[in-house]
């Protein structure tokens, strides 16, 4: 896809949010908000109430502190994202939804991984620094945002100064995205499924649609399209995430029409064709997911996209086959 000079930044010209945020004291006093919730903690939209900073454990079994299952420069990643060196991922343990199909089961819903100071994840994103990646892409931060603000700050303060990317899957609070208004540069969160009734049923959440459209409409608010700079790589702005699913259970035309309508037709958007049956869907009563989506289902996934007006598609390796 040919870059649009309107969406173009030079590189010179772009400083990291969170820089200048660090330099007037509100990044502390953020941190500090931020960790004072905890004790009554209402982080994501499962508002659970219980005092983290005593680790007591809620919906996303996350205490104090938080579980990092790996950080690496991830070459995998959107292309505005991955570049030539890779997005520097850093990967939260644990979640606060219960998708049945994740696709990252052993990392969202298990145990796996290590409790970490937030010391110790400042000194992952400044590793991933020095071994030049792109930017530092927290996955699966929604439940975590206190814990991601303070490792910051302590990163900031060693030098850190790269975007960051702030990788959900939009099930947020607006309370959570409030604190990081002027800290994230890069928004990329996934808008799973339309439908309530499946949302219910797929991510154990009903309100999960409405809660989405609210946060994605708040990110774009704070960050606004996604600007690359004369590489291609990305700098700030909204990218949207949204994976096809068999049967159309995702709702993508709904989704699509959603988005250039209330949104902005000029969002960047990576639609996904690599579902596969994962976490619960072959062991529990999920038929209906239980194969890999068709060409066909995709090319009317990508066609409505289209027809919705959405135009700034991710162009990932194979999906020319699935056209």
């Amino acid at each position: 896809m040919a870059h649009d000079a309107r969406f173009v930044i030079r590189a010179e010209e772009y400083r990291p949010a969170y820089r200048a945020l660090l330099g007037s004291g509100e990044l502390a006093r953020r941190v500090e908000q931020a960790l004072a919730g905890l004790e009554v903690c209402q982080v994501c939209p499962r508002l659970c109430g219980i005092n983290r900073l005593e680790d007591e454990v809620g919906v996303c079994r996350t205490g104090r502190y938080a579980r990092i299952s790996s950080y690496f420069p991830h070459p995998g990643e959107e292309n505005p994202l991955r570049g030539w060196r890779g997005s520097g991922t850093i990967f939260f343990v644990w979640c606060n939804l219960r998708c049945v199909f994740c696709q990252n089961f052993e990392i969202s819903q298990s145990a796996e991984g290590r409790t970490e100071t937030p010391e110790r994840i400042a000194r992952m994103m400044l590793d991933l620094q020095e071994q030049g990646c792109h930017n530092i892409n927290f996955v699966t931060p929604e439940h975590v945002v206190p814990q991601m603000l303070e490792a910051l700050q302590i990163a900031a303060q060693g030098g850190l100064n790269l975007p960051i990317v702030y990788n959900t899957s939009a099930y947020d609070s607006l309370e959570s995205l409030h604190l990081l208004d002027g800290v994230v540069d890069i928004y990329m969160p996934d808008f799973k499924i339309w439908d309530p009734a499946l949302a219910k049923r797929y991510l154990k959440a009903e309100d999960y649609p409405e809660v989405a459209r609210a946060a994605i409409r708040e990110m774009h608010r704070q960050v606004g399209d996604l600007l690359l700079d004369e590489r291609g790589i990305a700098r700030r702005g909204l990218l949207l995430r949204h994976l096809v699913m068999p049967g159309g259970a995702a709702g993508t035309p709904e989704v699509a029409r959603w988005l250039a309508e209330d949104v902005s037709r000029d969002t960047y958007i990576n639609l996904m064709a690599q579902y596969h049956p994962a976490g619960r869907v072959g062991r529990e009563r999920y038929p209906e997911l239980n194969r890999r989506i068709t060409h066909q289902e995709y090319r009317e996934a990508y066609q409505a996209a289209q027809a919705a007006g959405l135009w700034r598609f991710d162009e990932r390796p194979g999906r020319t086959i699935l056209l």
